[in-house]
């Protein structure tokens, strides 16, 4: 069987069915996972990934201001029960929970730089463990936290360097993926994705985070991500984190405009943050993000999840509301 020719082997499920489904990915073992995403993106088909990491784990316990990285090691069950409930939820890809893995963040999170290679390694381990198979695993890669010169200290060579060593640590650990998140800065994200690139031939995300004026805190607008980025041999690109959820298509839109074959991605907060009783809670439930993934969809995404604030009913949610518009 050809099975370009039928679709793909992500598009078997649906030639088999009566009516339209939305068209998962059927993992495959013993198939290189790359070529298996590369190809479900490349068919038009959709990936739901994950939620937040870090509120889920403060609920867990978390003291405040502790990185979350260190209970890749300290407490990995907790880290990977979070990992198998977005999964059972539906989530297709997960991300490690490595935001700030950097050896240079980490240093700024409490000197741990010198544990870069066992805090990524763990986070990698564990994530692949609750995966089973069952979801991509993505080696995430946030921001270092510094200002890149001119404005602030961080050198483009330093930046490139510490993200290349990142990379390559969670790509010998096994993940399927990297994906670079939550930026702000246009040459901190080249920066990254050249670090990237230097140590792993493993697709990479990009995705940026966006206020409600469609750019990013350091004025970065979508048409910038999408036509200096793109380029750069992204699997996909598009928004995560940021100031709310009503901008996010527009957002996509404007990406979509400027680079029309780039794969997007949609990954927003809950709504908006405010504190209840001392505690920071998120202004949309499950069902009300969950409204906006069709929006997400008409505007180019192909790949949905959640950011800060949510949990794995909004992932749930989001899942059946792709589900239904298939």
């Amino acid at each position: 069987m050809d099975i370009r020719a039928n679709g793909g082997i992500f598009g078997i499920l649906a030639a088999q069915s009566d009516g339209p489904i939305r068209a998962a990915p059927v993992l495959i073992r013993g198939m290189d996972m790359r070529i298996q995403l590369e190809m479900h993106l490349q068919q038009g088909n959709h990936l739901v990934a994950d939620g937040a990491m870090g509120s889920m784990l403060q609920d867990m316990g978390l003291p405040a201001g502790t990185p979350p990285e260190i209970w890749n090691l300290e407490h990995p069950e907790e880290v990977a029960s979070v990992h198998r409930a977005y999964v059972e939820a539906g989530a297709e890809v997960i991300l490690t929970n490595t935001l700030g893995g950097t050896r240079l963040r980490l240093d700024h999170l409490g000197d741990l730089g010198a544990r870069v290679a066992e805090l990524n390694e763990a986070g990698a381990r564990v994530a692949r463990r609750a995966a089973d198979g069952r979801a991509f695993v993505a080696g995430d890669v946030g921001p270092i936290g510094e200002l890149m010169a001119p404005l602030g200290e961080l050198q483009y060579t330093d930046a490139v360097n510490s993200y290349s060593e990142q990379a390559r640590i969670l790509a010998d650990s096994g993940v399927d993926l990297i994906w670079i998140e939550t930026m702000n800065d246009l040459q901190e994200a080249q920066a990254a994705i050249e670090g990237a690139r230097h140590a792993t031939d493993l697709p990479i995300f990009c995705s940026f985070s966006f206020t409600r004026r469609s750019r990013t805190i350091m004025g970065v607008t979508p048409e910038q991500v999408a036509r200096t980025l793109w380029p750069l041999g992204l699997a996909a690109v598009g928004a995560n984190c940021g100031e709310g959820v009503e901008h996010i298509p527009g957002v996509l839109q404007a990406m979509k405009k400027a680079q029309p074959e780039a794969i997007l991605i949609a990954k927003p907060n809950a709504g908006i943050p405010h504190l209840e009783a001392g505690r920071t809670v998120f202004d949309l439930g499950p069902d009300d993000l969950a409204a906006y993934a069709p929006r997400f969809v008409e505007a180019g995404a192909q790949i949905i999840g959640a950011c800060c604030g949510s949990t794995p009913a909004h992932i749930s949610a989001i899942a059946a509301a792709i589900g239904n518009q298939r």
